[in-house]
């Protein structure tokens, strides 16, 4: 007897032909990814580890369908940025408004993305009052419509789902069939329920459930979904141990990146404090390059300078006086203020 009797299945004979996986097929397992994070993950953000130390795999911030939609869409196209070498790159999209999926997934295809991802797990309460994120955890059946469109637009690029165990609880098991049902090619799980934040520890034991529930639902067909687990990944060695544990074929890596651009190096790289700050002061510079804000026309600036400065902590941390040396770096205005006050206490 089926363990799924409320989903409507298709016939095995025709999943294989139905599913799309892209650039997923390519990959060798497993796959090490940077989460998306709004105002983090930016182009300038990726460049950093495109140059320092590549993930197999690219993620954008999250950007609104209903902005995409909208008079606004212009505003919202510097999140769409990105280099040659920041491939294969997924565009994340968010919305409660399946139309608006399939009119985004148009533009992201003509934009030469290699894939989309809708978001399925994002707490932010704007973000859950308008039906998107989390609380589409909570409407099934609008979350398979969404991906259905967004398959519709995308055409032949893989559509993945980012979410979590639940809402205000861990109903993972009657959650993730619903979005078997539409085939996408992966399904990021972060291991904590929506009430949960990142307030506990991530439940990786659950991801290991999750991959037994897909193999479950997908038996008799070589073609399944892949399982990327998210949450408290710490290093790559801990992010391979997560993966050996729970049979994921990936991970993806959000707050253990903040600050270290050499997170995927191979070569495990351990960094002087000089290095570290060089490296903010690259990063710095990208920023500018890339949406303005330079110390000689800041009119021009299509995002505020202090979206940088969430990344001054990071980089600045760990060493003595790094606290004089963030409060600091918290005045500053641009990247010639950053690069004087670097070079008059012989950082560079």
């Amino acid at each position: 007897m089926s363990i799924f009797p409320c989903i409507n299945r298709r016939f095995a004979s025709t999943m294989e032909s139905a599913m799309n996986f892209g650039f997923w097929r390519k990959l060798k397992k497993p796959f090490l990814i940077i989460a998306p994070m709004s105002d983090v993950t930016d182009v300038a953000f990726r460049e950093m580890f495109a140059r320092h130390g590549a993930p197999n795999v690219f993620w954008t911030e999250f950007v609104s369908c209903d902005g995409l939609c909208s008079e606004g869409k212009d505003r919202l196209l510097s999140h769409f940025l990105y280099t040659k070498r920041q491939r294969p790159i997924v565009a994340q999209l968010f919305g409660a408004t399946p139309e608006h999926f399939y009119r985004a997934s148009l533009l992201v295809k003509e934009l030469g993305f290699d894939g989309i991802d809708i978001n399925m797990g994002c707490p932010d309460r704007a973000v859950e009052r308008q039906g998107a994120g989390a609380a589409l955890i909570n409407n099934p059946r609008l979350a398979q419509k969404i991906i259905f469109e967004a398959k519709r637009g995308a055409g032949r690029l893989p559509v993945s789902v980012k979410t979590r165990l639940g809402y205000h609880k861990d109903t993972m098991e009657e959650w993730l069939p619903y979005l078997f049902e539409t085939e996408p090619a992966a399904i990021t799980l972060h291991a904590r329920t929506r009430k949960e934040l990142s307030k506990v520890p991530a439940r990786w034991n659950r991801i290991a459930d999750a991959v037994a529930l897909r193999d479950g639902y997908f038996s008799g067909t070589r073609s399944k979904p892949f399982i990327l687990g998210n949450g408290d990944v710490t290093s790559v060695a801990d992010g391979y141990m997560k993966m050996k544990e729970s049979g994921a074929d990936g991970v993806m890596v959000g707050r253990g990146i903040f600050g270290n651009p050499w997170f995927f190096n191979p070569r495990g790289r351990r960094v002087s404090v000089e290095t570290r700050l060089k490296a903010l002061l690259e990063h710095t510079i990208l920023f500018e390059k890339y949406f303005g804000n330079s110390n000689h026309d800041r009119s021009t600036a299509i995002r505020n300078f202090d979206i940088m400065k969430k990344h001054f902590k990071a980089y600045a941390s760990g060493f003595d006086g790094a606290k004089d040396i963030r409060m600091k770096l918290m005045t500053m205005k641009c990247a010639d203020d950053m690069r004087a006050f670097l070079k008059k206490k012989r950082y560079l």
